[in-house]
């Protein structure tokens, strides 16, 4: 229907959604208010503790309704600020975040030495220098016979080495042996070396470095498999990378007596050659990145850097294993369990006391206000027990996975992308300096 009516109706029609005030949404609510997260369950403290509080509320109602019942259950008030104190030093030494925050700055550390790393190889590793060598240097230029092409490929596998130890110290950390993970798939370099259950074989089985998996069945065996180079593995032995445990050495000397305690004096023996000797993934990575390092100076691919050039990569290379040990640290000394038992035990003995105290001058209001206090209470200690291992698969710890694979992209990036160092320049370096 057309008409003067007609068109103004439409034309107001057509303004109104100009006009409509948008739409309020929660996640534009949350950057002014908290009530947003007051009411959140997903992602809180809430799911974990809500037994014990729940308990400290039914404990409550029951001396509740024994108070009105007329049982005497009412404690002076001088007991409960007593105890106020006690617990509140002992959460406060409890909560602390220092563990979840150095875990953090260890692993970032661990990354930018992956990153300095991974670049300089692919700048600085190039071949010999072809072009006449000056008068004034002193030794040999190197030559070699690898190409252009085969150079590239190992310095692309010696970058993927270098992202394998980042994924390696991942599950070093949560306690995942082998490499039988999906996130090890295109990350470990080709030319790496396979490892069996018992061990590494160090012999060199072709010009690319790798290393043979050897079959063991005992400790006199192992020897003799890594000679031989057999490359069988034994399926039925254990992993030989360990897990993060708590003082794990001391299991190893479990069945042996100390001479200096006992009245049967008896010497302890060590087997070198034992089933339980292994070493972690990263560190066998770690090692195999210096064999790499060596060979690119032994084949005169880092005379444009020099001596302090080599000296500063092998310094990373020992950067990133200061980095694992201190990320081995914080896995590895957890919070006494004493003191989380004694903790435990204070704050139990807090909140039972507290509706005996509260009882006769609030009554029935005593249950709210204790319900309260014992969701403030068990929450900080929750809390406290989440983040003191930071390196788990939980939602609330460090999302390591993301960390690796962010790291992958990049790595991939400077692989397929980014520039080689120059080439042609002379760059042999004597190691005696300007002068």
């Amino acid at each position: 229907m057309s008409g003067p009516g007609g068109t103004v109706k439409s034309s107001f029609s057509s303004v109104l959604p100009i006009i409509r005030a948008p739409k309020i949404k929660r996640k534009h609510l949350r950057k002014y208010s908290w009530l947003p997260d007051v009411f959140r369950i997903k992602g809180s403290i809430i799911g974990r503790i809500v037994g014990p509080v729940l308990t400290v509320t039914l404990f409550s109602i029951l001396v509740c309704h024994a108070s009105i019942r007329g049982y005497k259950l009412v404690l002076i008030n001088s007991i409960v600020p007593l105890l106020s104190v006690v617990v509140g030093l002992i959460l406060v030494f409890r909560t602390s975040y220092d563990r979840y925050w150095e875990g953090r700055k260890a692993f970032a550390s661990l990354t930018a030495h992956t990153r300095n790393l991974s670049r300089m190889i692919w700048i600085n590793v190039g071949l010999p220098p072809t072009d006449a060598q000056p008068a004034f240097t002193k030794g040999k230029t190197p030559t070699t016979d690898t190409t252009h092409s085969q150079l590239k490929k190992r310095k692309a596998d010696a970058l993927r080495l270098c992202l394998s130890f980042v994924f390696a110290t991942k599950h070093y950390l949560r306690g995942e042996d082998g490499v039988n993970y999906a996130d090890y798939h295109g990350v470990l370099p080709g030319s790496f070396a396979r490892f069996d259950e018992v061990g590494f074989n160090t012999q060199r089985t072709s010009p690319g470095g790798t290393y043979a998996a050897t079959r063991n069945s005992s400790a006199g065996t192992s020897r003799e498999g890594s000679q031989s180079g057999r490359t069988t593995p034994d399926t039925h032995k254990p992993d030989a990378t360990k897990r993060v445990r708590v003082k794990r050495s001391k299991q190893q000397l479990s069945d042996h007596s100390t001479p200096l305690l006992q009245d049967v004096h008896r010497s302890v023996e060590f087997h070198p050659f034992a089933d339980e000797a292994s070493l972690p993934l990263p560190l066998v990575i770690a090692h195999e990145l210096s064999r790499t390092v060596y060979n690119f100076r032994k084949n005169g691919c880092l005379e444009t850097v020099g001596p302090a050039g080599l000296n500063g990569i092998t310094q990373i290379i020992s950067g990133m294993v200061d980095q694992l040990t201190a990320l081995e640290r914080v896995a590895n000394t957890p919070i006494p369990i004493s003191y989380g038992i004694h903790l435990k035990q204070c704050v139990t003995l807090y909140l039972f006391a507290l509706p005996m105290t509260l009882v006769h001058d609030l009554g029935w209001a005593t249950v709210p206000v204790v319900t309260a206090v014992a969701f403030t209470f068990m929450g900080i200690e929750g809390i406290a027990d989440e983040i003191e291992m930071p390196f788990g698969h939980d939602d609330r710890d460090l999302p390591l996975d993301r960390y690796c694979q962010d790291l992958k992209e990049e790595i991939d990036y400077i692989i397929e992308r980014l520039p080689e160092g120059g080439t042609g320049l002379h760059g042999y370096d004597d190691g005696e300096g300007d002068d």
